[in-house]
């Protein structure tokens, strides 16, 4: 297994040992929602961990938490206490209402369970809000994100076993890719089998708690219709991950049949509790569409809906969030910092007012406090951008161990950000790892002579490669034979193949030699 799958191992799966996994050792355990014996390669300590340890980075990538009603939040805390209570797993269940927008929810492994302030709009009663809460519950309770995870690491083990790794390098570390699982983790597509499942024994919790599970049923029949509509934010919020059917509509009837009828729908207190939200509702959709301006550069457009957006609203640090954005983006540069740091008055918790802060910050050339906004926004959740911002004002701080610590940390996004990490990496460090960088492997032509096979999988131009070619002495140790210059530049993704000179009279001769990179440089 190569450094960069070890990490994969490590940053995903934590306490469980990728030997055990890849050597097939598996046990069994009891659902403890539908009574099956079924695979269980992930053990409940792991689980809860797993969870616990994704649920604030995973709020910070959905808008952050919902702070403007302190009351909804707690409403939707009891609803889905009031079910849990009544499921048949006792997990250390937590809900939260995230400040998005999308109409969506989510649960990880642990119970860890949220929904978006979008989706609360959308919901009818408080039945409806505890159909969707009951069907997230299930899904932790059931292990169906753990299930999940497990199907990841057999495909991981897989991969692994095979050789069929994506890249030679250990740069994925912990801090960006902790928030990639999370992102995998609340975004993944449940299986039909699933669906069925949460509907059918969220029902029942439903029931159980009070609720008349015919909620379930108009709730399902009205996402159908949403889903028939092809409504953008439906289908990049639930219906990505919790897709909508006639078959679903049609169980959740039987279903409903089958348990009691009536029960709490709760309409009177549900419009009481979000009728803040509605209130508020035309400054979010003013700030969505001053979102989607600034992203197609209308700057004035975007500056007009930020600024109604907070005439409606002013006690949310998203506007002026964006306000910050606007402005930064025209070159009102004081304007822009006065923005976000309102954005970090109304709320010192949201990762996004820090790392834009501090992105200007550095632009102005405040290093001091560029470094403690992005500092700041890796604790909140960690990412490539900050990452790359930080290891550019490290080398501009004359640490290059720090610039290359940040790079590394940056490199393991796949995003534009993490490319242009890997590329500054690569200039930075090649000279002094050109092993890391450059690769080499030894063949052997018909003749019998030594080739050396360069490989440069980096995106960009490498120049002084020099490469060892080395025979392994009767003690075990290499002796070396000779070195080799590959002549003039080798571009990104390009190879060649050297001639040594060497020749062996039987080709299994090959195994006691080796080769090795001890010299290279970026072609500036």
């Amino acid at each position: 297994m190569n450094g960069y799958s070890r990490q994969i191992v490590k940053i995903i799966w934590g306490p469980i040992s990728a030997a055990l996994l890849l050597a097939g050792l598996s046990g069994c355990a009891t659902n403890p929602v539908t009574g099956k014996s079924e695979l269980a390669l992930i053990s409940e300590q792991t689980e809860l961990a797993m969870g616990q340890k994704q649920y604030q980075p995973s709020r910070q990538m959905q808008g952050g938490d919902y702070k403007l009603d302190p009351q909804l939040n707690r409403y939707v805390e009891q609803v889905g206490q009031r079910l849990a209570a009544v499921s048949d797993r006792k997990l250390p269940y937590e809900f939260v209402l995230l400040n998005d927008s999308t109409p969506n929810a989510w649960a990880l492994p642990g119970g860890k369970i949220a929904v978006n302030r979008g989706l609360l709009l959308e919901l009818n009663n408080e039945a409806e809000l505890a159909a969707v809460l009951g069907h997230e519950i299930v899904h932790a309770a059931a292990r169906h994100g753990a299930k999940g995870v497990e199907r990841g690491v057999l495909l991981q083990g897989a991969l692994m076993a095979a050789g069929v790794a994506t890249r030679d390098s250990d740069y994925s570390q912990l801090a960006v890719g902790a928030a990639a699982v999370g992102a995998n983790l609340i975004n993944q597509r449940y299986s039909r089998d699933a669906e069925l499942e949460a509907d059918y024994y969220g029902m029942l919790y439903m029931a159980r708690a009070g609720y008349d599970p015919q909620a379930a049923v108009g709730l399902q029949e009205t996402f159908v219709r949403l889903s028939k509509d092809r409504n953008e934010n439906w289908l990049s919020g639930l219906f990505a991950s919790h897709p909508p059917s006639a078959e679903r509509v049609e169980k959740n009837r039987q279903r409903a049949r089958e348990l009691a009828s009536g029960g709490r729908l709760g309409v009177e207190t549900y419009r009481q509790m979000v009728s803040g939200l509605k209130k508020s509702a035309p400054a979010y959709k003013a700030y969505d569409e001053g979102q989607a301006a600034l992203k197609s550069k209308q700057y004035d457009k975007a500056l007009m809906l930020a600024e109604r957006a907070i005439r409606i609203e002013p006690r949310e640090a998203l506007f002026y969030g964006l306000k910050g954005d606007v402005l930064a983006q025209r070159g009102d540069d004081s304007k822009a910092l006065a923005a976000y740091d309102k954005a970090i008055t109304l709320d010192n918790g949201f990762f996004r007012h820090y790392l834009a802060r501090g992105a200007l910050k550095a632009e102005l050339g405040d290093r001091r406090g560029a470094q403690q906004d992005l500092n700041r926004s890796l604790d909140l959740l960690p990412t490539a951008d900050a990452h790359y911002l930080l290891g550019g004002l490290a080398m501009r701080g004359g640490d290059r161990s720090a610039a290359i610590t940040h790079y590394q940390h940056a490199a393991s996004a796949s995003n534009a950000r993490g490319k242009a990490a890997a590329v500054a990496l690569v200039k930075l460090d090649m000279p002094n790892r050109p092993e890391r960088y450059i690769r080499s492997q030894l063949g052997i032509d018909r003749s019998g002579t030594v080739l050396i096979h360069v490989q440069n999988p980096t995106a960009v131009t490498a120049r002084n490669i020099r490469v060892q070619l080395g025979e392994l002495s009767a003690g075990g140790g290499v002796m070396v034979r000779s070195a080799y210059r590959v002549p003039g530049s080798l571009g990104a993704g390009r190879s060649i193949t050297l001639k040594t000179g060497v020749r062996l009279a039987d080709p299994q001769q090959l195994k006691r030699w080796s080769s090795r990179v001890i010299a290279a440089t970026v072609a500036e």
